[in-house]
């Protein structure tokens, strides 16, 4: 990767040095360096059975989310031991809240991939665990607009300095990020400037991939980011300015995004603003039901047990 990203989507195996690289083994490694912002990055780890990978996290607080298969993440004397999931359209994961200045170890005995959502902050918080039970899951949208978000990193629902992440699932055929919205300028109150990464996941249907496709188009305010993408298992989007929306999910393939997002601004807020050629569609979610797929999944409940899987230890 250069420096500066010259494109705003990142095909799977262009936003990474390629798995199990001596000292860098990511399919996905973004930066604020490579993605010429300030503050957001991303980061996918493939472990072999039984493998590990150490890292320190720099100026950045970092979330570990299972995408597949479970893990153990050492980090500031604590050790936090994640379930994690068999994919990600099959339920709700646990994770690992690691703060900046810390050094990580993350290591799996069955293997897996585990996104690293990370964002440059000034705070350092102490590192937890976040329980899969504890991540509220919403349906957003009705009809054909109908969608899942699992806001396990949300503002309000889990406390870091700047990072936000949430996990969107789109039923194949639905459209999501929709109305097409945007967050690239500070206005207190009303809109939060963040910088946000989508990652691109899809369910296969009798062993044929998916696909979607993802639209950002210039808002007037920073680069006059412009994109029309066919987005792919591994893709990722940058989205450092602009309408972003929709995303949509061919039919016979629910999508899966992952969303990491950082700004500026003191205030930890997603806050933001509806184009207003489409933001009446809006008013008529009310007359529609939620499609009947969703949930595709809720989380688990709280364990009764004093001591549940994914405790310190």
């Amino acid at each position: 990767m250069t420096d500066h990203l010259s494109t705003y989507h990142l095909s799977a195996g262009e936003a990474g040095d390629g798995p199990y690289a001596v000292d860098r083994p990511y399919t996905v490694d973004v930066t604020p360096e490579t993605a010429g912002w300030g503050y957001s990055g991303l980061r996918v780890l493939p472990l072999p059975p039984g493998g590990s990978h150490s890292f320190d996290t720099g100026g950045s607080e970092w979330i570990v989310l299972p995408l597949s298969g479970g893990c153990t993440v050492a980090a500031d004397g604590e050790v936090f031991e994640l379930d994690g999931r068999t994919d990600v359209f099959s339920g709700v994961s646990d994770f690992a809240y690691v703060p900046r200045d810390a050094h990580v170890r993350v290591s799996s005995a069955g293997g897996g991939r585990f996104a690293l959502a990370g964002a440059r902050c000034a705070r350092r918080l102490p590192a937890r665990y976040g329980p899969a039970s504890s991540v509220p899951v919403e349906l957003r949208g009705t009809g054909n607009c109908s969608r899942q978000v699992n806001n396990f990193g949300a503002a309000g629902v889990f406390p870091c300095d700047k990072l936000i992440a949430v996990e969107v699932i789109t039923p194949g055929g639905n459209w999501s990020s929709f109305p097409p919205h945007k967050h690239d300028e500070h206005r207190p109150g009303a809109e939060a400037e963040l910088e946000e990464i989508y990652y691109f996941e899809f369910a296969a249907h009798d062993g044929v991939p998916g696909l979607g496709y993802q639209r950002v188009s210039p808002s007037g305010h920073g680069r006059g980011t412009d994109v029309l993408a066919e987005v792919r298992d591994g893709d990722v989007v940058l989205i450092p300015d602009g309408w972003h929306g929709p995303s949509m999910a061919v039919p016979g393939h629910h999508m899966y995004y992952l969303n990491v997002m950082a700004g500026p601004a003191d205030e930890r807020a997603w806050l933001i603003s509806d184009h207003p050629g489409h933001a009446w569609v809006r008013a008529t979610w009310p007359e529609q039901p939620v499609d009947a797929r969703l949930p595709l999944y809720s989380a688990p409940e709280a364990p009764e047990a004093p001591e549940a899987p994914g405790r310190t230890v």
